[in-house]
């Protein structure tokens, strides 16, 4: 989201497709219901909630990597000037993400989380895909632990999204940006040094057979993930610490209990297990726990997702290689329509917050995506960070404008 290539002679129509995929996924989740009326989780819960977010996020470390060299990391002064450029784009997009958060949508802006995620990968640009996948994995094992150590010692949180309002108390919203909020850069650091490890690949030239083992080894993950967890969640114990956490009541250790807290926590959380709660949170996997077992069910997804749009898309030519570039051209230009998305889920923009709003909202996105490729135009938010972006790294190395 606002960190793609700005060549778009250079671009991967896979990472478009997959970016695509990943704003109508999360657009779902804040659009249409995620619980039926008898409390369980709706096909929307069950594809995306968790899973889009954690995409856009891995796609951001895959561009990092794109544009600090690929499988070549660019070292030295061109390093410096590119690294500048990413730091700009990392501000612009924290920029957006404050104003959007002051805006009454009921979305949990992702933007300003997503630019300090920036901004911190690139302090690791220079290393190789085998040393990015293992800071990923160490993150993912270990973070999850620290937040969970971190959050009692904290201001409690009390921003719906990072904003301006925000700036007036800088410490808390550090915090919240970091460790408390909804999308805590400490944890979803994972994510974006798994993409970095990701786009340290040569997607443009590694064989199927090798994309096929990057989409099983997700699937190992996520899947893995999932059933460990259920099955540690059903042990004596654990049922009954959770669920006196939730409702304050003496905990059961019996089907009834499990069915409630499944309830509960297969829709979602919202960034955090509870603060004050028993350890046995920590083997949740539910989608924004911020757990281990999140991370390497919505991540091992996300995996999969991009691997799975690389290898559709790689032998495509002509007229069928530009029918997909334009019909997924809105994965080209997210910042900008996720911008739209926010607008129009408030009362800035119509349409009106119901089904047929959603419906239409999703058309709306697809239409413009579809014409901007057509027209062979970028978004103008793109093209307004892109801009910024090359004019640092032109001044970096000392280039007139």
């Amino acid at each position: 989201m606002g960190v793609a290539s700005p060549r778009a002679g250079a671009r991967l129509l896979g990472l478009d497709a997959a970016r695509f995929l990943a704003l109508l996924g999360m657009m779902a989740t804040h659009l249409l219901a995620t619980r039926s009326e008898a409390g369980e989780p709706t096909w929307v819960a069950e594809l995306f909630s968790g899973r889009a977010s954690a995409l856009f996020a891995l796609l951001a470390g895959v561009s990092l990597s794109l544009m600090t060299g690929g499988s070549r990391p660019v070292r030295g002064e061109e390093r410096v000037a590119r690294s500048a450029g990413l730091l700009v784009r990392a501000l612009a997009v924290g920029v957006v993400g404050l104003l959007l958060g002051g805006i009454d949508s009921g979305v949990a802006v992702i933007l300003v989380n997503y630019g300090v995620l920036m901004a911190l990968g690139v302090l690791v640009v220079g290393c190789s895909a085998r040393v990015l996948a293992g800071l990923a994995l160490s993150s993912a094992l270990l973070t999850p632990a620290l937040l969970w150590w971190l959050r009692p010692h904290l201001p409690p949180r009390g921003f719906d999204s990072p904003s301006l309002e925000g700036l007036e108390q800088p410490g808390r919203l550090v915090s919240e940006v970091l460790v408390t909020g909804y999308y805590p850069v400490l944890v979803w650091s994972a994510y974006l040094l798994a993409g970095m490890a990701l786009g340290r690949v040569d997607l443009r030239a590694v064989r199927g057979r090798v994309l096929g083992g990057i989409a099983l080894a997700g699937a190992v993950l996520a899947v893995t993930a999932e059933v460990a967890s259920d099955r540690l969640l059903a042990r004596a114990g654990t049922v009954a610490a959770l669920d006196r956490d939730l409702w304050r009541l003496a905990g059961r250790d019996d089907a009834e209990a499990l069915e409630r807290l499944h309830r509960v926590i297969d829709t979602g959380l919202y960034g955090q297990t509870p603060a004050d709660g028993a350890w046995q949170w920590m083997l949740v996997a539910a989608p924004h726990s911020s757990t281990t077992f999140d991370l390497l069910r919505t991540g091992g997804a996300a995996l999969v997702v991009v691997a799975a749009c690389v290898w559709a898309t790689r032998s495509l030519e002509g007229w069928v290689r530009r029918a997909v570039a334009v019909l997924t051209g809105a994965g080209a230009m997210t910042l900008t329509l996720y911008t739209l998305h926010v607008l129009m889920t408030s009362e800035v923009l119509p349409p009106a917050d119901d089904r047929q709003g959603a419906v239409v909202q999703a058309a709306v996105v697809v239409v413009i995506g579809v014409a901007m490729a057509a027209t062979g135009r970028r978004g103008p938010l793109e093209g307004l960070v892109a801009l910024a972006a090359r004019g640092t790294q032109r001044a970096v190395r000392g280039r007139p404008g």
